[in-house]
């Protein structure tokens, strides 16, 4: 059964590490002297690691699937009578990529309230009620996006494996190894992954914490892709032991209050929904059975962010308590913080994402590196004050001649273009940034503003 007591360094009044030796990158923490706008190297936060190997940095190098699930889903895909299967395969993944959340009726109604007025102010004769309504029906028809559910059988499971399980499993890494790069002391024993697929949340958190994981509940409507995720953990096979042990399938969330896991995952499923008060429902269930940790996953596309930003929204702002546990929630990453995402408030919104590199199945269309585009959010119940807050970088990180610009999301909730010199910031913040990626964060604490660096400061371009 899953577990429902806490951890030591998890604790609502406690810190992350408690009863631990406190980790290197939380005992010292680099910080901006306001007015300076430098690190403040006496902490040694680096301890004698190269710039290079900051506590900032999580970037991953190039991900590759296990090599046991690459070999069963290349005997599941040619073994399968699956005819076209390369075009296949694109046309799923561009319908994915290029999906939009269904419209909600409140959006239906005002829109058809704005065609209906419109109708009527443009045309000279008067019109019957029937013909009005007849003509908004039909524009709204034609402006509207026609949202369809999925329903995957044997075929449409095998194909979606081929397309988004590499893909997936990175972007699942790369989220796991967030929480295992900043808190090396947690050692999940649960995990429930709801919408579950062909199984990539249970690789990768078994890849990540296969000693200490003891029970996956894989929750997926699809009873053939239960079937498919189970075949891949016994290696193509409907019989033999799974690769991974104590996975359990099963159709429906789990109904009790009492069971709680210490991580719960939804990766590329509240998309799947077909409406707001849908996702509402199902983010609040998940987050009642979230003992430590809740992890979302969608497309890095602006309708996967806004997605992400409701739930990350409802939690936080929920009332709710799980009967077993009154800790609130914070957002443990990306965001340094709980104000409203800046990404979305600017005058040109833009979607929060981030890349991971990854080794695809090595089909015969799948030849080179790819990389995976995704949006995620981390919830974690407790403080938070529990988590260190450093800005992260949001955008690639572009280096010149002896200056490096950073576009920073801060604790204040505000974006900032950084500018980083040598002359200006100091050696080990320079040298930091110029080393850091897109999705890394930078060690420091940042004053109210990031002072620019001066003109006079950069290059001669």
């Amino acid at each position: 059964m899953a577990t429902v007591g806490g951890l030591r360094y998890l604790v609502p009044s406690g810190r992350w590490r408690r009863g631990l030796r406190v980790a290197p990158q939380s005992r010292a923490l680099a910080s901006l002297v306001p007015g300076v706008t430098q690190v403040d190297n006496k902490s040694d936060f680096l301890e004698k690691r190269p710039h290079r190997q900051h506590p900032g940095i999580l970037q991953l190098p190039h991900v590759r699937l296990p090599r046991a699930l690459a070999d069963a889903a290349q005997l599941l895909l040619l073994e399968s009578a699956v005819p076209s299967v390369e075009k296949q395969v694109q046309a799923l993944t561009n319908y994915l990529w290029s999906r939009h959340l269904p419209a909600e009726p409140e959006e239906l109604q005002r829109r058809a309230v704005h065609l209906e007025k419109k109708f009527l102010e443009n045309s000279d004769l008067p019109q019957t009620e029937e013909k009005l309504r007849g003509a908004v029906f039909h524009a709204l028809r034609k402006t509207t996006y026609h949202w369809q559910e999925l329903r995957y059988n044997e075929g449409l499971s095998l194909v979606y494996m081929a397309a988004r399980l590499d893909g997936g499993f990175a972007a699942v890494s790369r989220a796991f190894h967030e929480i295992r790069a900043r808190i090396p002391e947690f050692q999940p024993q649960t995990l429930m992954d709801f919408g579950s697929g062909t199984g990539s949340v249970t690789w990768a958190a078994y890849s990540t914490w296969g000693q200490s994981l003891r029970e996956y509940m894989c929750v997926d409507s699809s009873a053939a892709m239960l079937n498919l995720a189970e075949k891949l953990l016994k290696g193509g096979s409907e019989s033999g032991e799974p690769y991974v042990p104590g996975v359990f399938f099963r159709q429906f969330l789990p109904v009790s209050p009492k069971v709680q896991f210490d991580m719960v995952v939804s990766a590329f499923s509240l998309s799947e929904l077909p409406s707001k008060a849908d996702r509402a429902e199902v983010v609040q269930t998940l987050w009642r059975k979230t003992l430590h940790f809740l992890v979302l996953v969608e497309n890095g596309t602006k309708a996967g962010h806004h997605l992400l930003m409701d739930a990350r929204d409802l939690v936080l702002k929920g009332k709710e308590k799980s009967p077993l546990d009154s800790r609130p929630g914070f957002v443990f990453a990306p965001c340094p913080h709980e104000l409203p995402c800046p990404q979305l408030t600017a005058s040109k919104p833009l979607a929060c994402s981030f890349s991971q590199a990854y080794h695809p199945i090595p089909f015969k269309w799948n030849k080179k590196p790819k990389e995976e585009k995704f949006s995620m959010v981390i919830l974690a119940r407790g403080s938070p004050e529990e988590a260190d807050r450093w800005p992260r970088i949001t955008q690639p990180v572009l280096k010149r001649p002896r200056h490096v610009h950073c576009h920073l999301c801060c604790p204040d909730g505000h974006m900032q273009h950084a500018v980083v010199t040598a002359r200006r910031h100091g050696r080990d913040l320079y040298r930091c940034s110029r080393a850091s990626s897109w999705g890394d964060r930078l060690p420091v604490i940042t004053p109210s503003e990031f002072p620019p660096s001066p003109s006079q400061d950069l290059p001669e371009s």
